[in-house]
C-alpha cells in the first residue's frame, strides 16, 4: 500500500476518504465541489492525502484484477473461502475508485456564474474566502482551481476582496486585459469597450491579453487605470476608492463626469430607460451626488446638476437641453 497513505495522519486520511465517497455520489452538488476545493486549499497536506487516497485505489484496482483473474482459473467445486471475501472487497474498492477518479482527479473544476439585473446588487462569498460585490447589470463566471482562481467578466462592475493565496493567483479576464492579484481589494468596471480598475488595498497587475501589445501596469492603493478595448494606451490617475464604490451605499458620486456616462450608470439602476434628445448633451460635465432612491426623485436632482429638463417618453424618460436652467 502507498507509503504516503500509511504515513498520513488519521484525521486527514479520513477526510480524504470521505471526499472520495461524497464526490462519487449521484446527488453530489456544485456546492460540495466548491467545499472540496476549499478543503484542498486549506493545507498542502490535504491535497497530498487526497492524492495518496487515489494512489491506494489504483493499487487496489491492480490487486483486484490479479485476484479475480486467479479466481477465474480456480475450479468451481473449490469451497468458498475468505479469499472470495477479500477479492470482493478489493474489487468493490477499485470499482469505487474508478467511478470517483474522473470526477475528483481528472475533471476540470466547476464554474459558477453570477449575475445581477437592473437595480440589483449582490454579494457573493467564494469558497476560497474571497468576496465579490456585484453592481447592477453585471455578470461574471468564477472557476476555483487547484493552481489558480479564474474569473471572466464580460460586463458590469464589482468590488473584489480577494483572499491571499500565493499558490493560487486570482486572474480576471475583462476583454483584452487580464487583471492579476494575490490578495487585495479593488473595483473593476467594464461597460461596453471601457474598462477601469481602482485599487483600495494591495497591488493589482493589469496586463494586455491576446494579441494586444503593451506594458504591464502595477496599481497601488488610490490609483485608477482606464483603458479601452483594442487600444494599447491607458490613462493612470489617482482616485478615491470610496467614491468609486459609492454605489455600494446606495448613491453615485460624480466629479466632472460626462452626462452620457451618468445616464449610462443610472440606466443600470432603474427599469425605465433614460435617453438624451441631443447626442451633444452626452458631453455636458456633471459633478454631484445622486442618492439612488426613487427614479423620479433622482432625475429631479440630476436636473439641478445639469442644464436639462426631463420629459416622459413612451416607457421611459427623455432628457432635453434647457439653456434656462442654472445648475
Amino acid at each position: 500500500m502507498s507509503d504516503a497513505w500509511t504515513r498520513g495522519d488519521d484525521a486527514r486520511r479520513a477526510q480524504a476518504a470521505d471526499w472520495l465517497v461524497r464526490l462519487q455520489a449521484a446527488d453530489a452538488t456544485e456546492a460540495e465541489a466548491c467545499d472540496f476545493d476549499a478543503w484542498l486549499s486549506v493545507h498542502p497536506a490535504n491535497a497530498a492525502a487526497y492524492d495518496a487516497a487515489l494512489a491506494v485505489t489504483l493499487e487496489l484496482q491492480a490487486a483486484s484484477d490479479g485476484i479475480v483473474e486467479g479466481l477465474a482459473e480456480t475450479p468451481r467445486r473449490r469451497p468458498a473461502s475468505r479469499g472470495w471475501l477479500i477479492a470482493g472487497g478489493i474489487a468493490a474498492a477499485a470499482a469505487l475508485a474508478l467511478a470517483v477518479m474522473p470526477y475528483g482527479a481528472l475533471a476540470p473544476p466547476l464554474t459558477q456564474t453570477y449575475a445581477t439585473g437592473k437595480g440589483e446588487h449582490r454579494t457573493v462569498k467564494l469558497a476560497d474566502g474571497s468576496t465579490l460585490e456585484l453592481n447592477a447589470g453585471s455578470s461574471l463566471s468564477v472557476t476555483l482551481g487547484r493552481h489558480e482562481r479564474h474569473v471572466i467578466m464580460p460586463q458590469g462592475e464589482a468590488v473584489f476582496d480577494v483572499a491571499a493565496d500565493k499558490a493560487r493567483p486570482f486572474l480576471i479576464d475583462a476583454g483584452d486585459r487580464t487583471v492579476r492579484v494575490v490578495g487585495t481589494r479593488f473595483d473593476l468596471r467594464r461597460r461596453g469597450d471601457a474598462l477601469s480598475v481602482t485599487v483600495e488595498r494591495g497591488v493589482v497587475e493589469v496586463r494586455p491579453g491576446g494579441d494586444l501589445a503593451g506594458r504591464v501596469w502595477r496599481l497601488h492603493p488610490g490609483e485608477r487605470l482606464d483603458t479601452t478595448q483594442g487600444v494599447a494606451a491607458v490613462a493612470l490617475t489617482t482616485a478615491d476608492p470610496q467614491q468609486v464604490e459609492s454605489w455600494r451605499a446606495g448613491r453615485l458620486i460624480f466629479r466632472d463626469q460626462p452626462l452620457g456616462d451618468v445616464v449610462a450608470d443610472l440606466n443600470q439602476q432603474f427599469a425605465k430607460p433614460i435617453t438624451l434628445e441631443d447626442p451633444a448633451l452626452a458631453q455636458v460635465r456633471v459633478s454631484g451626488v445622486l442618492v439612488l432612491d426613487d427614479q423620479a426623485a433622482v432625475i429631479r436632482r440630476l436636473a439641478l446638476l445639469a442644464p436639462i429638463k426631463a420629459l416622459p417618453s413612451g416607457q421611459g424618460v427623455l432628457l432635453r437641453s434647457d439653456p434656462a436652467a442654472k445648475p
